[in-house]
């Protein structure tokens, strides 16, 4: 019948007209991401729900360049104040005589959706003050 799967339930949900199985939606994205996935019985015959929307918080510097800007050092984690850590570490690491300034985008996804699918927005600004310091701004829309 089902390979691979457990012994398939009747679902109580929908009066005994879908059966469960166990399934491992996303599994592949999530463990790409470092999010893997614990397994989940869903019911063949009624509709899903909404997945939970993850986010991430991606970081990367852009230097100065005389064709406009180059991505320079880039990251991404699960974890707000991780990300800042990692931009603060990449900022301080670059010469000081180099113009450059960072961000950090928050973005929120739902496994199984394509790229459209999830939205990112900056919401912090970063440069390197006079005295050596990384200083962040929030960026309000």
């Amino acid at each position: 019948m089902l390979s691979g799967m457990t012994t398939p339930v009747r679902c109580t949900e929908c009066d005994g007209r879908g059966w469960k199985i166990v399934t491992r939606r996303g599994h592949v994205t999530a463990a790409g991401v470092g999010l893997a996935a614990s397994t989940r019985e869903e019911c063949l015959y009624c509709p899903t729900p909404a997945e939970t929307p993850h986010e991430r918080f991606e970081w990367e510097v852009r230097i100065a360049s005389a064709h406009g800007e180059a991505l320079g050092a880039c990251g991404s984690s699960a974890f707000q104040a991780t990300a800042m850590d990692e931009l603060r570490k990449a900022m301080r690491g670059m010469p000081r005589d180099v113009s450059m300034r960072g961000g950090i985008a928050l973005m929120v996804y739902d496994f199984g959706a394509g790229d459209d699918g999830w939205s990112k927005r900056e919401i912090f600004r970063a440069y390197v003050d006079p005295a050596g310091s990384v200083r962040f701004e929030r960026v309000v829309k």
